[in-house]
């Protein structure tokens, strides 16, 4: 499946919200949420008209803003960076009140950026808008994830109150005991091909606030601005990097959820992720033409080749950043490649710092790495701590300007993996700096 913010990384660094009470969120605001949800839960029917002025809240706003901050991330076309915005906090909070209220607020089009897809020649798009369009993003967030929330399917895990990979690929596994054939499904370019039109109308569903929908139409609407193409409209989809957009692709797939528990088929989705865990080849055939057939409908493209349904035992599937097979699970190939990525500029064999200072540097990367990949069967983390450790030799040979790369039985026994330990370095088999 494509790489995503909807992968393994984001269990590295970022829980989901609740929808109680939060850090940063005041009392009231808090108290405001739980009463959406509760409405939501009591009356499934209702549509909500009156929401409007609770972004403009002070609450609300400074609530958003804490959001984006802590996020932290690129400036948007305008070129403010979050510390810019954070000098003058409240004053520009206090313009986007205004701004909101006299209705005078204009979405900035979103800065689109590539950055590669690990593992392939592949880019995809992100779009970054400006700290200030965050922050209304982010406020929106904050008064409709309540309402929606109540409306997703159960196993629906992707950037929802509560729930994250964790808990997607427990189920999977639970699935996995009796279930051996899966539907590894890949939606073509999902984010950028969602019709606004048909977004727009489940929105409406719960929502009838003539001016919370046209904040969400800005957003929708605003287009990216890009080097050398300039202004580019964006007719459809929701951007990648824009704070709304991870609630939104939810929405649009919710009444696949639903649709597939009618139907009842396991499907396990973490956003735009998803697999279907069936007990036979024939009825991993018969979802996955349904999958087709609904996507088409909803004006989506099952990705051709990448979309297969695979043999669980045998050949084996990726998800959220593993692999599982034969009953096991380990780090996918793309999972170490990123992590490599990651380590290889900091042990270059001509890297001029000092080991401390460079194991130092590789410990907070390996520990978050193990926080996800821990559960992992015991051969797929051996791997990553031998291929660390004959970097680390061949930088050693190298101070001592002798040629190699740390290969032989002789660098292995000057520099055992005892010997590492004893400087600090964090081990991934072992979760721990005590090993060797």
């Amino acid at each position: 499946m494509d790489e995503s913010p909807t992968t393994e990384e984001t269990a590295w660094r970022l829980e989901a919200p609740e929808i109680g009470p939060r850090t940063g969120m005041s009392e009231k605001l808090s108290q405001l949420r739980q009463k959406l949800n509760q409405k939501a839960k009591q009356e499934p029917k209702f549509r909500f008209y009156t929401l409007y002025g609770r972004i403009l809240w002070r609450d609300t706003l400074e609530a958003a803003w804490k959001r984006v901050r802590a996020n932290k991330g690129a400036p948007g076309v305008d070129g403010q960076t979050v510390g810019q915005f954070d000098a003058q906090a409240q004053a520009e909070l206090a313009r986007l009140r205004e701004e909101l209220k006299s209705k005078g607020y204009r979405r900035q089009p979103a800065q689109r950026v590539w950055i590669p897809k690990v593992g392939t020649n592949e880019k995809r798009p992100l779009g970054i808008p400006a700290v200030r369009d965050r922050t209304v993003e982010a406020a929106l967030k904050q008064v409709l994830e309540p309402i929606f929330e109540h409306d997703f399917a159960e196993q629906s895990y992707g950037f929802r109150p509560g729930r994250g990979c964790r808990q997607a690929v427990q189920r999977v596994e639970q699935l996995l005991k009796e279930r051996t054939w899966c539907v590894d499904l890949d939606f073509k370019s999902y984010f950028d091909t969602i019709p606004h039109e048909r977004l727009l109308g489940l929105i409406q569903q719960r929502i009838v606030d003539g001016s919370v929908l046209g904040l969400l139409e800005q957003s929708l609407k605003a287009g990216v601005l890009e080097e050398m193409k300039g202004w580019q409209p964006t007719n459809e989809g929701t951007p990648q990097g824009a704070v709304i957009s991870p609630l939104l692709a939810n929405l649009y797939l919710n009444p696949l959820d639903h649709k597939m528990v009618e139907q009842g088929w396991e499907m396990v989705r973490y956003a735009d992720d998803l697999v279907v865990l069936c007990r036979t080849e024939a009825e991993a055939e018969e979802a996955l033409n349904y999958l087709r057939q609904w996507a088409q409908e909803a004006g989506l493209t099952v990705h051709p080749t990448k979309t297969r349904i695979v043999n669980a035992q045998r050949q084996g599937f990726d998800f959220l950043g593993w692999h599982f097979r034969g009953g096991k699970r380990w780090p996918r190939k793309k999972s170490l490649q990123k992590l490599q990525d990651k380590l290889r500029p900091l042990t270059k064999r001509t890297h001029g710092r000092s080991l401390c200072e460079i194991i130092a540097q590789a410990n907070p990367i390996l520990r978050g790495w193990h926080g996800y990949f821990r559960e992992s069967h015991p051969n797929g983390l051996g791997g990553p701590d031998g291929w660390l450790r004959r970097r680390l030799r061949a930088m050693l040979r190298k101070r001592e300007k002798r040629p190699g790369y740390g290969l032989s039985k002789a660098d292995s026994q000057r520099w055992p993996n005892r010997w590492f330990a004893v400087h600090g370095l964090f081990s991934l088999e072992h979760g721990s700096c005590t090993y060797g």
